[in-house]
Order: structure tokens, then sequence, then C-alpha cells
């Protein structure tokens, strides 16, 4: 495929996370060809530092394209944008009162398009493969970068395809098929549906979606980092809560501090990175106690997050690089922690997080009683998708009779 022209671009080149080898940009890439390890791109930041400031974005459009010098997309006319980004970061007393705490934010991801932090990924990933010529995607989903990536390819008129295990929630289903999406639900788990979707590149020429398998969900992921230092007045917060599946959104934060910090924007000080992870499925938190550069495959995963539900990360070594240099740290909550701390989340601060959201208070009262994190820190947690998106049994309806209502019964 012939390189696009990067008149207007900052990108300089693409650089394996893991053996450094360089790869040309404005070509379509996938995982590096020495090592198979993702990719990462790199900027002109010097140049970026003479064209960008902290004040010409104060009156920039609410997207992440805001920060479009340093995002890769060359031509505006290949943008795919649902109006995605600059999501609140939601200061919630109620809920630090119930913690001990005095400074505890909420990243409500919730708020985006699809409604999930997909869409960060999908917007940036979408308008490349647009740029670069792609004409059909596909991808294997625990659910909502499927419904993104549905979503952004009808924006851009693609022809797509979505690979899931059988039992993901039927709002993600719903969802796919709504926008057009060819959708084949899989007896297996995420790692099962991305065999497949590798081994149907060849036969039926689509471009592999997957989280870390391309270079650029990981920089639309990486604006979380960016919004939350503009939303904090460029002071980072002390410790920032994660949940992790396939990890993009940890390692793109990290990537965007490092990159803030090249343009002068922030100083070396770096929030501690949490990873939360599930228990029936926690092979990073298990690699971060074991010391281990790698991540084995986790067996028999199960959790109730199905955004967490992800055996094998491809990125799993850039994950716990971004723990350790960052003094972070790995947690493993229960299905039931996370599921009664979505209620909890929920009743304190109208925020109807998903399982995931739900997980990084339970992660947080944890570290709260270890002492980890101190009561007078600041603390970001992530809530990574809308409630809504996952089923639910709600407690039994009262029935009520229109022709005789019985108010001091409703009262009581």
């Amino acid at each position: 495929m012939k390189a696009v022209q990067l008149s207007r671009s900052y990108v300089t080149r693409l650089v394996c996370g893991k053996c450094g080898k360089p790869h040309q940009a404005g070509v379509l890439q996938g995982l590096c060809t020495a090592c198979a390890r993702p990719l990462l791109v790199e900027y002109d930041l010097p140049a970026i530092g003479r064209v960008l400031t902290k004040k010409a974005l104060a009156a920039r459009e609410p997207s992440l394209w805001r920060y479009r010098e340093l995002l890769p997309v060359v031509e505006d006319a290949h943008i795919v944008s649902l109006g995605e980004g600059m999501t609140p970061l939601l200061e919630v007393p109620r809920l630090a009162a119930q913690l001990g705490m005095r400074r505890l934010y909420i990243k409500n991801e919730a708020m985006m398009p699809t409604l999930s932090f997909k869409d960060r990924g999908q917007a940036v990933a979408i308008s490349m493969a647009k740029e670069l010529g792609v004409k059909r995607l596909a991808i294997p989903s625990a659910g909502n970068a499927a419904g993104a990536m549905a979503a952004y390819g009808a924006r851009a008129g693609m022809e797509v395809y979505v690979f899931m295990p059988d039992d993901v929630p039927l709002g993600n289903r719903v969802e796919c098929d709504l926008l057009g999406a060819k959708v084949f639900l899989v007896n297996g788990l995420i790692g099962d549906c991305g065999k497949i979707v590798k081994d149907g590149k060849d036969a039926l020429g689509w471009f592999d979606l997957s989280t870390l398998k391309e270079p650029y969900r990981l920089e639309g992921k990486k604006t979380m980092g960016l919004e939350i230092a503009e939303q904090m007045g460029w002071e980072l917060p002390d410790v920032v809560v994660y949940p992790t599946g396939g990890g993009t959104g940890l390692i793109g934060m990290w990537k965007a501090f490092n990159e803030m910090e090249a343009l002068g924007w922030i100083g070396k000080q770096r929030p501690r990175l949490v990873s939360v992870q599930a228990a029936g499925c926690a092979p990073i938190v298990r690699a971060f106690e074991q010391g281990a550069e790698h991540a084995e495959p986790w067996q028999n995963a199960h959790t109730i997050a199905s955004g967490l539900r992800v055996p094998g990360a491809v990125g799993d070594f850039l994950i716990l690089r971004a723990i350790r240099e960052t003094g972070g740290t790995a947690v493993a909550v229960t299905d039931e922690e996370l599921s009664a701390d979505q209620q909890v989340v929920a009743r304190a601060e109208g925020i109807c997080p998903a399982p995931e959201g739900g997980a990084t208070v339970s992660a947080v009262k944890r570290l709260l009683k270890s002492g980890w994190v101190r009561p007078d820190e600041s603390v970001v947690l992530f809530n990574t998708g809308h409630a809504m998106k996952y089923p639910y049994e709600p407690a039994p309806a009262v029935h009520i009779r229109k022709e005789a209502v019985d108010f001091k019964a409703i009262g009581a």
C-alpha cells in the first residue's frame, strides 16, 4: 500500500515497545515484524511544543481531537468522529466521605458516544484505517470494543466483522447488530476469538483491530491522561486506579505523561498507576507480585466484569513496566466486591458504573486499609462504561393500583 505523505503530521516513526525496532509511519502496520510485539507511535515533540501550548488548548473543541498535533491522522478529512472525549472528571465527595478520603474523583467514560471508553481508541484507529485505505475491519471483543468499532466503522462506511464470546452481555450484541456489523458468537474466550480473526486475515482480507495489535488505538486511549492533566490544572493526581483487561488505557496514559513532560506541560511527578483485575482473571496481578516481565495466560478465566476477562494481554510487559516505573501496584478483587461497589457508587453519586468501575472502588478500599493509599491523597478512579450495557436484575418492583394509592405504605 502506498505510504501517506506525512506533510501535516508530527509522527516521526513507529517503534517496537519490546525490541526497539523502528517501523515506517504512513503505511499499514500491525505488530513488530521482528518480535510480534506492540508498536508505539513517536512524534517530533520539540516541533509540537513550538506550535501547541496549554493556553492554546483552552480555546479548542471539547473532544479528544483538541490534541490534534499529538495524534497520528494526517488529513482532517479522514477523521472519523462521533464527538468523543473530554468526559467529566467528577469530584465525588459523598463517596469520598464513605471511604474516609478527602480528594476522590471519577473519570466518567460512560459519557462517551457508545457509553464506554473504547470510543477513544476506535475513533483514532478507524480514522487511521480510513487514511490508509482499509475497507474491511475485524475484531475479537468482550463487548464494548466491538460496539465502538461497529459505530465508528459505520460512520466511516466500512465493513465490520465482530467475534465475541457467546456469553457476552446482550446489550453489546444488540448494539453491534443495530450498527450493521456482522456478529459471530464463539464458544470460547476472547483469545479464541482473536485466533479466528488472525486466521481469517488472508482469506477475507480484513484488518485486525485487536487490542495493541495495531498502533493507533493506544493513541486514542492516551487522551485520557491528557484530559486528566488538563482538567486538574496540570497538577496530576497522586494515584490513578484503572480496571485492566488488555490494558491499552493504562499504557496510553503512561505514554501521555511522558510526552507531556517532554513538552514542558508537567514535571517529573507521576501518578502511581494501579491495575485492577478480577480475582477470576488476574494475570497482571500475579505477574506483578512475582516480579515477572510477562504475564502468563490465566487458565479458566471467569468474572461478571466482561471487560476484565482477558486471560492474556499482548502488551503485558508494557502494563507491568508502566506500573513499576510509576511506583504503582496491581490489585485483584472479587466479583462480589465489585458488584456491591457498583451500587455504592451509583447510590452515593448518581453515576451508574459498569462492573469494572465498581472494581476500582473495591481496589481503593483495599489500598486504604493496607495504608498504600493515604486518606489525604488525590485519587482518580476510572469508570470505563455504563451499567446499562450489562445485564442486571433489579429489585422486585412494587405494583400499585391507580384507583387506590396508599401513600402511607409508599412512604414506609
